[in-house]
């Protein structure tokens, strides 16, 4: 079951392609990231998702039906380009929030209460917007997004002018989110947060979809048999023993006797034949092979895709 479905949407502005034939499915339940360097296309397909504006061709599905103008109050989204009242006092302005996303003021309260106690910014209710710090009205703008429970959150940058404090209390909460049956959508430039809260993700490059899938499966599908050993002994030893097999890519001291290297199986070497051959000369005190992390996958694919169209 998925949330939400893009199939072959396409968008133009002024002879500029933002999108070309893009399909995406997001799984249910599930954060979902969306990346791509900037100018990719990804704003211009949340901007379709959101109603903003429309796709050239093809079509949005969500939760199993066209895209409809009522559907987007089961939307929650925070864009990148924030922007509250500065004049008006924090509360008063996300009760007026709340109440354009169908909440009675009551309801409104009693939800914005329980968030700004979460959060732990309940002293500044009665401040002006133009008071708060940058993290704090981040903070306000993350709960004006999802105070009305919305079933499809989408999030675009939302770790921006967080310090890794706050930024780890945001990931703590898009996985409660999700936890409690809402899909987020996450597009962000921050790998790490993208290994730490999402199991899916689609690459968008230069308008067209050129990865996707399970974080789990793309990190698996670039494994370049690489592994990371430590061991005690001496590192010429270690280097000694390795034969035309492997390709050693890096080594260095851990303290006293304890080294580590990252070695490159080649031809049909396997790890227990790495481990065969360095074992009589070296204690190995572990092995663990390399997964390539997100940040880098995500380079390499890119690079890869605009030098194949130069």
């Amino acid at each position: 079951m998925h949330t939400l479905q893009a199939e072959n949407v396409t968008k133009t502005y002024a002879g500029h392609t933002a999108l070309k034939d893009v399909s995406i499915a997001v799984p249910q339940g599930s954060v979902f990231g969306l990346l791509g360097p900037n100018g990719a296309g990804k704003t211009s397909l949340i901007r379709i998702i959101n109603q903003i504006t429309g796709p050239d061709s093809g079509s949005i599905i969500f939760n199993g039906e066209p895209l409809r103008t009522e559907h987007v109050q089961r939307i929650g989204y925070l864009p990148e380009e924030r922007g509250l009242y500065k004049k008006m006092k924090v509360g008063e302005q996300c009760i007026y929030l709340a109440r354009l996303k169908g909440l009675s003021e009551r309801d409104a309260k009693a939800r914005l209460k329980a968030w700004f106690d979460r959060f732990d910014i309940s002293a500044w209710w009665d401040k002006k917007v133009e008071e708060l710090s940058k993290g704090m009205a981040q903070k306000v703008q993350f709960i004006t997004t999802v105070m009305h429970d919305p079933g499809f959150i989408i999030l675009d940058e939302p770790f921006s002018g967080f310090d890794p404090i706050n930024a780890g209390l945001i990931r703590k909460e898009i996985l409660r989110l999700r936890d409690e049956g809402a899909t987020v959508m996450l597009s962000t430039h921050n790998m790490t947060s993208v290994e730490e809260v999402c199991s899916h993700i689609a690459l968008i490059n230069d308008a067209k979809v050129i990865l996707d899938g399970k974080v789990s499966e793309v990190r698996n599908s670039f494994k370049e048999s690489v592994y990371e050993i430590e061991f005690e002994g001496q590192m010429l030893a270690f280097t000694n023993a390795l034969w035309t097999g492997y390709e050693l890519l890096g080594h260095e001291d851990g303290g006293g006797t304890l080294r580590s290297a990252r070695v490159r199986l080649k031809k049909d070497s396997t790890v227990n034949d790495l481990l065969g051959a360095v074992i009589p000369h070296v204690q190995v005190q572990s092995v663990r092979e390399v997964i390539p992390r997100m940040d880098d996958i995500f380079i390499k694919v890119v690079q890869q895709k605009n030098g194949g169209d130069e």
